[in-house]
């Protein structure tokens, strides 16, 4: 168990950083080509590991079939929707607008686990989240769809996309770590590299040092250790305990931004987080007590 809280807060402080690498990174690399760098490192880094470990791809069609889609699902579209995203939108309120998917996933563990319904604690912490969301960016919604409303929803379809992906990765087969590791982002940088090289002409970008940086990081620590970590944590407790990791994501995405982008702290943002924050003391309640 505290082996699995361990894991659970590198997962959180990996995939926090992952807010202000992205910032830097589509400073100068295009959303997509920035993901398609990304996953592509990332695929190198645990394919050479599983190689390392001679660990053998399984040729199942099934296995494949997962793999591709979470690595769409997973990858693929959540990075490039929160590499647009953040565009435009701050680091911090991107990491809020994240923290909806432990309460998204919570909704779709009801329908996909029978022993993960939803209970009167849970529904409540689901309320507090959303409402959490809603003050955020209601500002921006009232001028209706456009501007930065258009990049939080962004941001925000990325958390379902994840939310999505950790029931998904619940149901894989149990094939090896490091081939599911490696093959999910195999499968990801199969699809995304030359939709990047098709619509970027990525051999054309001139990256800056920092992003290049940037997308290193984001290739090593958030994407491949952190897959690894992923698929490690849902086998052994569940979607539910890893979506936990997505609460813990705003306190430091927003102190990281504050600290190294000189991003405010405005009240606002404080209220959402300590809204959506809220939903997740209420959810466990019954859990701690």
């Amino acid at each position: 168990m505290v082996r699995h809280i361990i894991l659970l807060l590198f997962l959180a402080l990996f995939w926090s950083g992952s807010f202000m690498a992205i910032k830097i990174g589509v400073g100068s690399i295009p959303p997509l080509s920035l993901t398609a760098g990304r996953v592509l490192l990332a695929a190198v880094v645990l394919a050479g590991i599983a190689c390392l470990q001679g660990v053998r791809m399984p040729a199942e069609a099934k296995f494949w079939g997962f793999c591709f889609l979470i690595g769409i699902l997973g990858n693929g579209l959540p990075f490039t929707l929160m590499n647009w995203g953040e565009e435009k939108v701050d680091s911090s309120q991107a990491a809020i607008l994240m923290a909806v998917m432990p309460l998204a996933t919570i909704v779709l563990a009801h329908f996909f686990s029978v022993s993960d319904r939803i209970t009167p604690a849970k529904a409540s912490g689901v309320f507090f989240g959303f409402s959490g969301v809603i003050i955020l960016v209601e500002p921006e919604a009232m001028k209706g769809l456009g501007g930065d409303f258009c990049r939080q929803l962004a941001i925000f379809g990325s958390a379902m996309c994840y939310a999505l992906t950790v029931v998904i990765i619940r149901n894989m087969p149990p094939f090896p770590l490091m081939a599911r590791s490696a093959g999910v982002l195999i499968a990801s940088a199969l699809v995304m590299v030359p939709v990047a090289l098709v619509v970027d002409a990525s051999w054309t970008i001139k990256p800056s040092a920092e992003g290049l940086l940037a997308m290193v990081y984001l290739g090593i620590f958030p994407t491949a250790l952190s897959t690894v970590i992923l698929f490690y944590l849902v086998k052994q407790r569940g979607a539910n305990f890893v979506a936990y990791a997505n609460y813990l994501i705003p306190a430091f995405a927003v102190l990281w931004g504050a600290i190294f982008l000189d991003e405010s702290l405005s009240g606002q943002a404080g209220l959402a987080t300590a809204v959506i924050l809220s939903g997740m003391v209420v959810t466990q309640i019954r859990r701690f007590s």
